[in-house]
């Protein structure tokens, strides 16, 4: 495949890129392709290792791939294997980082200008006449190729580049003579950018490692014939069977069998997660005890972690105010840098008689103090690493400005059902009258049977697992607006609201007051009646996720306001926020969740809204951060900033926690940047520090910058995050 069959989405075309260890490398790229004919904007995500291309006639491939590759990287097709593209100038896009790294082709220059270095060291110990010449061929060795690249950027829009100034300042230094710090230079230079591909590579491997927990092959039941298949190839509704210690292959929904689900390689849940028919597993998570038979719901494409990695990646090219603004303090900084280094050069020999090649000894070594690649890495390395690490714990936000407004929420306004509470009703008390719970939920389940009515899928639901045996019965139909009827061993049996039951039954107070208290909880309540006889009453509601009432309390600890915006009725509504404790909006149509998410932002509130349904779209568009749970529709899925995977209340707290870890991190590379280049400039001028120890100041930055972000790959979230911004 060749660029020119590139994989193209309306008038955007895809590419990988390798070799981009830096922002200061997508730039180049960026702003060389998008001088060309025919493209109107250019994208490029280094974290990603990925260039989008938006053109409004047939895209310029031959062009996008010339160019690219003089200026040094490989480039394919976004959806050429990736073996293709690494045999230029570069390296593959996920070749650092790996087993590889130290014969990739920056790697091999690296060993080679070192061995440069250390035989001119020896041929100016034998032969000390020739070794000022045994220096500039040592240096020459490393600065060509980093000459061309500043040629070609220069070129090609980037006139201020890196190895532009690393080039003046190795240059400038032959002419002064001082050419061992210059090979010396030049190998540090090269050193760093090795060190620089290698953390980048890390970084991107995290999100990308992600792709790797899927397992190649599936079993395919197929008309009872089991057979071994390639994983991409299973079709949405296709039964698979996944042994004990399996992955599972494919997003999907268990069929038959019952077994605890390891999560963790998805969710960094500790504990597996036991689950029976009907509920959904994910795929790359893992079958720890029983074989399953589980019915495909995802082709391989849109399955979890293929919608995780495929969020990152559209989210690392979106960049944050923090990035866009040191983008743009770098295009004038970097000029700057010129000119301040050559009034250091010429000022004091011209005003004040100061000896020429001494200042511009200090000059060139501003040079070298002046690259900005850590400054300018400090802010995207920082937001890549914050993005995979929230998304390989389920929570994906869709880019930095998002990851970074999060910091800054004063508001948090809840959804009820599928947000704070499970999304599905529950048997939460079952009441007897003469016979055993049990017989009265089997009687009821008997009714039910084959319903699909929420109410009658949470008896079921509560019959199967407290193993109530479901006789069959016979007659059963549905009542209207009252509730369903039938014969169950021979006896007449009704399930009916309190409402019909009084029709035909007479309750006493006790269990009058019982069904009031019941509905004061916020429940519906069913009333069994067995040969015109109450026999039972049956409690149900929606209940509370398990981790709500922690996760509120993880919230109110980050400093924000809470509020739930419900469609449910006020007595239902009133109950849950009471054992919740938070305050309560209830009987609210969507456009009511709409406005009063701009009623709070006129308070000067900035506000949060988190829900999961298509009634909270509006009110998510409106929010200054809409925030989906993870088993919510498509709709609030595509209209939300972020979402939070697997719906756990507590990852509210986790992504606001998040962001101000991150916004922590952004400010300490910044600050050790911009020090380093401080504490070094005051040091060249006053004569105690030279050319090597001045690229040291600007590698040593980055390397330390770069690592310091990285940390955010391990992120925990033990504690709540602190209030401050």
């Amino acid at each position: 495949m060749t660029a020119e069959t590139a994989t193209q989405t309306a008038t955007q075309t895809r590419y990988r890129v390798g070799g981009m260890d830096c922002p200061a490398c997508g730039s180049k790229v960026q702003y060389a392709v998008a001088r060309l004919a025919g493209v109107d904007a250019v994208e490029v995500s280094v974290g990603n290792g990925t260039m989008s291309v938006q053109h409004s006639g047939p895209v310029p491939a031959a062009a996008i791939t010339r160019t690219v590759k003089w200026l040094g990287y490989s480039v394919a097709p976004a959806d050429a294997p990736e073996s293709e593209g690494a045999d230029v100038p570069g390296h593959s896009p996920v070749e650092l980082g790996e087993a590889r790294w130290w014969s990739s082709r920056k790697a091999v220059l690296t060993w080679i200008c070192g061995a440069a270095l250390g035989a001119a060291y020896l041929v100016g110990q034998v032969m000390p006449q020739i070794g000022h010449w045994a220096f500039i061929a040592a240096m020459a060795v490393g600065l060509l190729p980093i000459a061309w690249r500043a040629l070609t950027a220069a070129l090609t829009g980037t006139p201020f580049s890196i190895e532009m100034l690393m080039s003046i300042a190795a240059i400038g230094a032959i002419f002064i003579g001082a050419t061992e710090e210059a090979a010396i230079v030049v190998l540090l230079f090269l050193v760093g950018e090795l060190l620089e591909g290698v953390a980048a590579g890390r970084a991107r491997a995290s999100i990308q490692g992600l792709a790797a927990l899927v397992p190649k092959t599936a079993l395919l039941e197929t008309d009872g014939v089991t057979t071994q298949v390639q994983a991409a190839e299973l079709a949405v509704g296709a039964t698979i069977l996944v042994r004990p210690g399996d992955r599972i292959p494919s997003d999907g929904e268990i069929i038959d069998g019952a077994s605890s689900i390891d999560e963790a390689p998805v969710t960094g849940e500790s504990l597996p997660r036991q689950k029976g028919p009907g509920e959904t597993v994910f795929a790359g998570t893992i079958n720890t005890d029983a074989v399953l038979r589980i019915r495909v719901t995802a082709a391989a494409s849109d399955n979890t972690i293929a919608r995780i990695v495929r969020l990152v990646e559209q989210a690392q090219e979106s960049k944050a105010p923090t990035e866009r603004f040191i983008d743009r303090f770098s295009r004038i900084y970097t000029p700057c840098v010129l000119v301040v280094a050559a009034l250091v050069a010429t000022v004091p020999p011209l005003i004040f008689g100061a000896v020429w090649s001494d200042w511009i000894y200090k000059g060139l070594a501003i040079l070298l103090i002046g690259c900005p690649c850590a400054l300018v890495i400090s802010t995207p390395a920082a937001i890549a690493a914050g993005l995979s690490a929230g998304a390989r714990r389920g929570l994906l936000l869709k880019g930095g400005a998002v990851l970074e407004a999060l910091r800054d929420i004063d508001m948090v306004a809840l959804d009820k059902t599928g947000t704070l509470t499970e999304g599905k009703p529950v048997v939460t008390d079952i009441v007897a009258y003469g016979r055993s719970e049990q017989k009265v939920l089997s009687l009821a389940a008997a009714l039910e049977t084959g319903s699909s009515h929420p109410l009658a899928m949470a008896i079921l639901a509560r019959a199967r697992a407290d193993k109530a045996p479901v006789p069959p019965a016979a007659s059963a139909k549905a009542v209207p607006g009252k509730g369903v009827s039938g014969a169950v061993g021979g006896e007449t049996v009704y399930l009916a609201s309190p409402r019909a039951a009084v029709e035909q039954a007479t309750l006493s107070e006790e269990q009058t007051a019982r069904i009031d208290a019941f509905n004061d909880d916020g429940k519906t309540v069913s009333v069994l009646l067995v040969g015109g006889a109450v026999t039972g009453l049956l409690a149900i509601r929606d209940e509370p996720r398990q981790d709500a009432i922690k996760g509120l309390e993880a919230l109110r600890a980050t400093g924000v306001g809470l509020v739930m915006l419900t469609g449910d009725n006020q007595r239902t509504a009133t109950a849950i926020g009471q054992t919740l404790g938070i305050e309560v909006r209830a009987g609210l149509l969507p456009e009511d969740k709409q406005r009063i998410v701009r009623e709070l932002q006129a308070r000067s509130l900035t506000v949060a809204k988190i829900g999961d349904g298509i009634n909270d779209a509006p009110a998510l568009a409106a929010a200054d951060i809409g925030i989906a749970m993870g088993g919510g529709t498509d709709v609030a899925l595509e209209t939300a900033d972020a979402a939070i995977l697997h719906g756990r209340v507590t990852d509210i707290a986790n992504m606001i926690s998040l962001s101000r870890q991150v916004m922590a991190n952004i400010r300490q590379n910044i600050a050790i940047a911009l020090g380093l280049k401080a504490v070094f400039l005051v040091t060249t001028i006053i004569g105690v520090t030279g050319l090597w120890p001045a690229i040291l100041a600007d590698t040593g930055a980055t390397v330390i910058v770069t690592l310091n972000a990285l940390r955010l790959l391990g992120i925990r979230f033990d504690r709540p995050a602190a209030a401050g911004r």
